[in-house]
């Protein structure tokens, strides 16, 4: 089964290549492209978070990677059997998912982790693709209200008709598949208090019981 990732050279949006091309003089030993995502096509589960971070993954090509956000995320993931091995925060470190696949909306590293309207546009085909890549897929899990709109988008659903709430399931009938919201596992939104570990854990939970069901 094959799935065409952004090239690494990807031009589609001249404010994330501007950027790239700053990083690729500040960071050289760092990525720097649109980052691959991480796990099966064979996945049940796809996670869709909102962009690469500049030390995380555009530094390790791989989601959440050497991020705080996927400190919080792949340690729940390993918890509830959706993962094996050690988290070194590097490509290399052997860590494996399980029955879950992550992704972003928006390939490339965004300056001050924004990203806009277009960009997200913009890489949707990639998402698209990856979707229909997916044949065993039963749950989209979104982090945040920007990956939220991003899968609506690419679907093809009102977003006015599915409003993004932490914890909220949405039932997308014309593709036989859940959509669950939870806040992303970001450093800001972790040490704001909007969410928490428990939090986010009780989301996970929840989604391997609707998958079983």
């Amino acid at each position: 089964m094959s799935f065409v990732c952004p090239d690494k050279n990807c031009t589609l949006c001249p404010r994330l290549l501007a950027f790239r091309a700053q990083n690729e003089i500040k960071f050289p030993s760092y990525y720097n492209g649109p980052v691959e995502s991480f796990g099966s096509l064979t996945a049940e589960i796809l996670i869709v978070g909102l962009a690469p971070g500049l030390n995380g993954a555009n530094q390790t090509n791989r989601p959440f990677t050497n991020d705080y956000a996927g400190d919080v995320l792949y340690p729940i993931l390993q918890k509830h059997g959706l993962a094996r091995g050690n988290y070194r925060k590097r490509k290399d470190d052997g860590f494996e998912l399980l029955n879950v696949r992550v992704t972003n909306s928006v390939r490339c590293v965004p300056p001050q982790n924004k990203v806009t309207g277009e960009e997200v546009k913009n890489c949707g085909g990639y998402l698209t693709a990856e979707l229909a890549a997916m044949p065993n897929l039963k749950i989209i899990l979104t982090l945040g209200s920007v990956a939220h709109s991003a899968v609506l988008g690419v679907l093809g659903y009102k977003k006015a008709s599915f409003k993004f709430a932490h914890g909220a399931v949405h039932r997308l009938e014309r593709h036989g598949l859940l959509m669950v919201n939870s806040y992303h596992t970001s450093r800001y939104n972790i040490n704001t208090g909007v969410l928490t570990a428990q939090m986010f854990e009780d989301v996970v939970a929840n989604m391997l019981k609707l998958l079983t069901k």
